[in-house]
């Protein structure tokens, strides 16, 4: 072995071990992609967010993606906030359009294979109108639309996760159809983005078209499978009108996954609350950055 090799100068033997540690290290590290196009203005901040949780991370355009159609190399895919192309066909519909178009395939593949991917805001809406959520069939059934209020709502809110359990899932990497062929019934989502969460907490939203809003058998499907993630409520963890529901979503709904719990998506930007400071009553109120912790979960999702 080569640390028991005599012969060798001792410098070698030391460099040799520190880059064994190093490569162990990044090697546990899972790999994030944070996809940019024009218009997108929360892709520093949440590509920051997963370098803090502990991930390496990339910042693409998509145009690069594209050239390549390869997501191969990354666990973790992220769309971030912003107003991708201006919102010009509907909110996040140009980018949809293009991640169907291009990148259909990858995205089959890359969930297949046991990815996570993440919408925030922007995100979220892309995510639906690519019919990535809730069922990832690419077919649109579910939409983000105009605020009731009528205005775009910049707040704090507060948001309550349904009864789930805290335990760490086990990282599956067969897809439902390998599942369904043995016989296994499928369960409901993973508690992967949001295990350890307190029931109620509290984040920021920034947002003109947060509006959840499905047909009601699709909403009552969405609900019998445990697929709402996150509700809009107050501190008391009970539902209301405006503002503790800030845009009038149906059922409250601030954030879904699809059936595996993998792929979530949330109006709230969990990237603006990585240090306990940005919460606006951080000198009143005893807290921790619960938006860092949804990161953390993604990273300890792979690393252990």
């Amino acid at each position: 072995m080569l640390l028991r090799d005599q012969s060798l100068p001792r410098k070698i033997v030391f460099d040799s071990f520190v880059l064994l540690i190093i490569w162990n290290v990044k090697k546990m590290r899972p790999k994030a992609l944070v996809l940019r196009t024009a218009g997108t203005n929360c892709d520093k901040e949440t590509t920051f967010a997963f370098k803090t949780a502990g991930a390496q991370a990339d910042l693409y355009h998509i145009n690069a993606i594209k050239e390549t159609n390869n997501l191969s190399d990354y666990q973790i895919i992220c769309i971030p906030g912003g107003f991708s192309y201006g919102d010009d066909l509907g909110a996040g519909k140009i980018l949809s359009l293009e991640l169907m178009l291009w990148l259909r395939d990858s995205i089959g593949k890359f969930i297949d294979k046991g990815g996570l991917m993440l919408g925030i805001c922007n995100g979220f809406q892309v995510l639906v109108k690519t019919g990535i959520l809730p069922d990832l069939d690419f077919k649109q059934k579910v939409t983000l639309t105009d605020n009731d209020s009528r205005r775009f709502e910049d707040r704090w809110v507060y948001l309550q996760k349904p009864e789930t359990s805290n335990q760490k899932p086990e990282r599956r990497e067969e897809n439902s159809e390998r599942r369904e062929a043995r016989g296994e019934r499928e369960k409901k989502p993973e508690d992967i983005w949001l295990r350890g969460m307190p029931e109620v907490f509290a984040l920021p939203v920034a947002h003109g078209e947060g509006k959840f809003y499905a047909q009601e058998a699709v909403l009552d499907k969405i609900e019998k499978n445990n697929q709402v993630a996150l509700r809009y409520v107050n501190k008391e963890g009970a539902t209301g009108s405006f503002p503790v529901n800030p845009n009038g979503s149906l059922n409250d709904i601030a954030g879904i996954t699809d059936s595996t719990g993998k792929i979530l998506g949330l109006m709230p930007h969990p990237e603006r609350f990585m240090f306990k400071h940005q919460w606006p009553f951080w000198q009143q109120e005893d807290t921790v950055p619960f938006g860092l912790k949804i990161f953390q979960n993604a990273v300890s999702y792979f690393s252990g």
